[in-house]
């Protein structure tokens, strides 16, 4: 047993796929399958149970699976602390996050990370499915970390770090009878800023969100769930910041994070009232796994770094 050999069986149980595993590793598949049946030889059992259709751990692969991964870890640990001794921290760095998000300036951040430690590789990913593809890119080692926006029920597997919360607003077109209704109660109540829509109120509209993987999109559709009136989603689109665009030609109504949108005279941004709706942004590692030393490094980073770049 070597090595290389639990890395590419770890890379097939995570895929389930010898092709995919093979992609992972930037490999062939000849190569990945030898690999595997080697193991098995060594082992004198069978890892996988194998069809013309499907890959499925067996027994004896699943009791592998947590023992090849701490195993490989502490390899790597071993590894990057012989290095780190020798000529500075070492590693490779897999960041997930999402895309165009205002609350990080990332690339300062990662620009910062870089200065500090030049010898750490550092990759950044996005996910077409939001916080919850990049979350479940984190719980199977696709990812070693992830900036994500996700409701804390969906959180298991990940330890969380929470980095900023931000309230929901109402975005609706400057037109929008509700905006009327709310600027009336304006000049009676709140000089300064418009009292707010209830979920109850837009809860018939046409609306304009991101996709169902989407952290955000998650929260509300719950939150309109729980109060009985689910919504009807007209348009969906993949980033938060054309979503605008849609509300502004009547298309739609949206409720989203209150995260720094382009302020546009024909778009309205109306509090929510009623609800304690908001969107919390964490930095999230796989939950029972000692983050490599890079990881840490950048983990310590964003913890120090919080006022410079958020």
């Amino acid at each position: 047993m070597d090595s290389r050999q639990l890395e590419y069986f770890v890379a097939v149980a995570e895929e389930l796929s010898f092709t995919r595993a093979a992609q992972r590793l930037f490999t062939v598949q000849s190569t990945v399958s030898a690999a595997v049946r080697a193991l098995e030889t060594d082992l004198k059992t069978t890892l996988f149970d194998r069809s013309t259709r499907r890959v499925a751990l067996s027994a004896a692969g699943q009791a592998l699976l947590p023992e090849a991964k701490a195993a490989l870890e502490a390899l790597d640990r071993a590894r990057a602390a012989v290095e780190e001794a020798s000529t500075g921290l070492r590693g490779n760095v897999r960041i997930g996050t999402l895309a165009r998000l205002n609350l990080v300036n990332l690339a300062e951040l990662l620009g910062a990370f870089h200065r500090k430690y030049p010898l750490v590789e550092v990759q950044v990913a996005t996910s077409p499915t939001g916080s919850t593809g990049l979350a479940d890119d984190v719980r199977h080692g696709r990812l070693d970390v992830a900036l994500l926006g996700l409701p804390k029920p969906e959180l298991n597997g990940l330890d969380v770090r929470d980095i900023a919360t931000v309230p929901f607003v109402a975005l609706l077109p400057a037109s929008h009878r509700l905006v009327a209704a709310a600027a009336t109660q304006t000049r009676h109540t709140k000089p300064y800023g418009m009292v707010g829509v209830r979920l109850e109120e837009l809860a018939a509209e046409r609306f304009v969100d991101m996709p169902p993987g989407f952290g955000n999109r998650k929260m509300v559709d719950r939150a309109f769930d729980t109060i009985g009136m689910p919504r009807r989603i007209q348009v969906e689109v993949p980033e938060l910041t054309t979503i605008p665009d849609y509300v502004r030609v009547g298309l739609g109504v949206a409720v989203v994070p209150d995260l720094e949108l382009t302020e546009d005279p024909e778009v309205a941004k109306v509090p929510i009232k009623g609800t304690d709706l908001t969107w919390t942004l964490s930095v999230a590692t796989a939950a029972g796994r000692q983050p490599s030393r890079a990881v840490t490094a950048l983990l310590d980073l964003i913890g120090e770094s919080t006022r410079p770049y958020f």
